[in-house]
């Protein structure tokens, strides 16, 4: 029997263990530092003298600032009780003297979203502890532990031969997958949790839960009964039963990040203070959950791009590749945005592009970019003429693997830190029917807000139809933005794959998808003659395509999903796969398929079937 362990060096077990490590301090440093509020820092936010006097008086009857909180929870649940105190004392005080001459009751009360959006401020200014005094102490080791311990782990790959080999990734705890039913249990129950909790994130509005869950219905009742696909195409990634623990224990603690990242950011307040200085470094101003969220994404697809350079050196292709979107990362959406902020500019990332950049033509945005002279002026035609000239052009030539393999973030955290598990992708038939039911639904739906965006800008009017802009847009970035595109999208890459935000969620994979199915010069070249049907081609591909059945037929690759990523030519040991981007036959040689017939009344022919 076959020895399934895959050997380590003690140089990786080293760099393994100072990688727990650092992972372990970095969760537990959230319950380290202590709350403390006072007077000044709880209405330093507010300029009315009406609703600092209602605060105070509100912490006091409280005993808010006698206390010393343990943690951020209970932090906030003594915040929550004051503010809400204060909002009574301040609707009691209205009610008793009215409103003032000259404005309305709207614009003395005190509303809801000021907490929301006060909330981090006052825990960041309360905290004290080990971690708000010595910030730099705890970001040696955590983040930069962390990072030691990924680069030891990835030198001793550099050694031995070349070249693919999948090392039991079936076999793996880590990186096996899970079977068919595990699997949908888990993404129904993250889907069904996001919406269920969308209700309170849009303040109890039960509209936008309710018509997310019935395009949902309508979707799977599309690909079940009207394509015939109930029942059949079924594919687990891994064995037949519960396995990848380690995978399973990894997609949840990715979820859980994002949850807080994006949700519930007043917990995550000592990571933040871990990087503040940092963050005054780059920019002088105070670090945000965005500043972390963007500086472990760049740190991650850096340590990680390692790891290609070790897997890929074999293929100049990957090299370069990977090369790109580690640079691309670290300067364009890192620094270079944080540089502009310094020299009192928009924070932008130049290579963003709507509609996956969905707030571009959002109202405080385009403000912001007229009120920024000469470059905010640049940075919005800039994005227009990306949309409206660069795509389809670029897509043309190249493919849409220039911006999904080579230049996109998320693309770029695919590639690197989800690498090891682009086997998971379903490459069944039902996998592709919800993939193109999906996908367009929400390119659709970002088309759709933008529209009701530019006409609310233009015209000032709030409502379409009916329904609010304002709520269209909160809605499609908590649901797509946020749930999808970070929870699902990233929480998943353990369970089905690196790719299921591009391939089943990103409007602008779709928009440059449906360029290079019908456009583009861009294909896979087979040759079919050489294909010994190893299925390496199909194992790998992360956009769940069966590239070995093309391969076998002798037909080239012009999916619209395809990213041009080039890992299947990489892993095949016969050359049979080519990325090409020219031929005046392009266009009809990826559109049938190729057949040879044989018949003794016509002998040999090649016949399109």
């Amino acid at each position: 029997m076959s020895d399934k362990r895959t050997h380590k060096t003690v140089l990786q077990y080293v760099g393994l263990g100072l990688f727990a490590i650092s992972l372990v301090i970095f969760t537990a440093m959230l319950g380290l530092d202590n709350y403390r509020f006072d007077a000044e820092m709880l209405t330093a936010p507010f300029d009315s003298e009406v609703h600092q006097e209602a605060l105070r008086q509100a912490a006091e009857e409280n005993g808010l600032f006698e206390q010393t909180y343990a943690t951020t929870f209970s932090g906030m649940s003594a915040l929550q009780e004051t503010f809400r105190d204060a909002q009574r004392i301040v609707n009691a005080d209205i009610d008793a003297n009215g409103v003032p001459e000259g404005k309305q009751r709207w614009e003395v009360e005190l509303p809801d979203w000021q907490f929301k959006s006060q909330r981090v401020t006052w825990l960041k200014a309360a905290a004290t502890g080990p971690v708000e005094r010595n910030p730099w102490l705890w970001f040696c080791l955590t983040i930069g532990l962390g990072t030691l311990g990924g680069i030891l782990y990835m030198i001793p790959k550099f050694r031995g031969h070349a070249g693919i080999k999948n090392d039991h990734i079936y076999h793996s705890s880590l990186t096996r997958g899970l079977h068919y039913d595990w699997r949908d249990l888990f993404l129904w129950g993250a889907v069904i949790g996001i919406i269920v909790y969308g209700f309170w994130y849009m303040d109890k509005q039960w509209f936008w839960p309710a018509v997310s869950l019935l395009i949902t219905a309508v979707i799977v009742c599309l690909v079940f009964f009207v394509e015939k696909s109930r029942g059949r195409n079924i594919r687990d990634a891994g064995p037949d039963t519960l396995s990848a623990y380690f995978g399973i224990l990894a997609g949840i603690y990715f979820m859980f990040f994002y949850v807080l990242l994006y949700w519930a950011n007043q917990h995550v307040v000592a990571w933040v203070e871990m990087v503040d200085p940092l963050s005054r470094m780059l920019s002088g101003g105070e670090a945000s959950q965005w500043f972390l969220y963007g500086l472990m994404y760049t740190l991650i697809i850096l340590v990680m791009g390692v790891r290609m350079f070790a897997k890929y050196r074999h293929n100049k292709y990957q090299l370069l590749r990977t090369g790109s979107v580690m640079f691309f990362q670290t300067a364009f959406a890192f620094l270079i945005p944080e540089i502009l902020v310094a020299l009192n500019k928009p924070w932008y990332d130049f290579k963003d592009i709507w509609p996956l950049n969905y707030d571009f033509f959002f109202g405080w945005q385009l403000d912001q970019f007229q009120s920024a002279g000469a470059i905010g002026i640049f940075m919005l035609v800039w994005g227009i003429l990306l949309i409206i000239v660069g795509v389809p052009l670029m897509v043309h030539f190249l493919g849409k693997r220039w911006y999904c393999s080579w230049v996109c973030g998320c693309g770029g955290l695919a590639e690197t830190m989800g690498d090891p598990w682009r086997q998971l992708s379903d490459k069944s038939l039902r996998a592709w029917k919800f993939e193109r039911w999906i996908i367009h639904g929400v390119l659709v739906a970002a088309i759709v807000m933008t529209a009701m965006t530019l006409y609310t800008y233009f015209t000032g009017a709030n409502e379409i139809l009916g329904l609010q802009t304002g709520n269209v847009q909160q809605w499609y970035g908590f649901l797509i933005g946020a749930g999808f595109a970070g929870v699902v999208g990233t929480g998943f890459y353990p369970l089905m794959g690196n790719r299921v935000w591009c391939r089943f969620g990103c409007p602008l994979a779709a928009y440059l998808g449906l360029v290079q199915r019908f456009q583009s010069r861009f294909r896979i070249t087979t040759n079919g003659g050489q294909c010994i049907s190893c299925g390496n081609c199909s194992t790998y591909c992360e956009m769940g395509i069966d590239v070995r059945a093309y391969a076998q037929k002798g037909q080239d690759i012009v999916r619209a999903s395809c990213v041009g990523c080039g890992v299947c030519a990489a892993v095949c040991p016969r050359g049979v796969l080519r990325l090409e981007n020219s031929g005046v036959d392009a266009g009809y040689r990826t559109v049938p398929e190729r057949v040879i017939h044989v018949s003794e009344e016509e002998g040999v022919r090649l016949v399109n079937a």
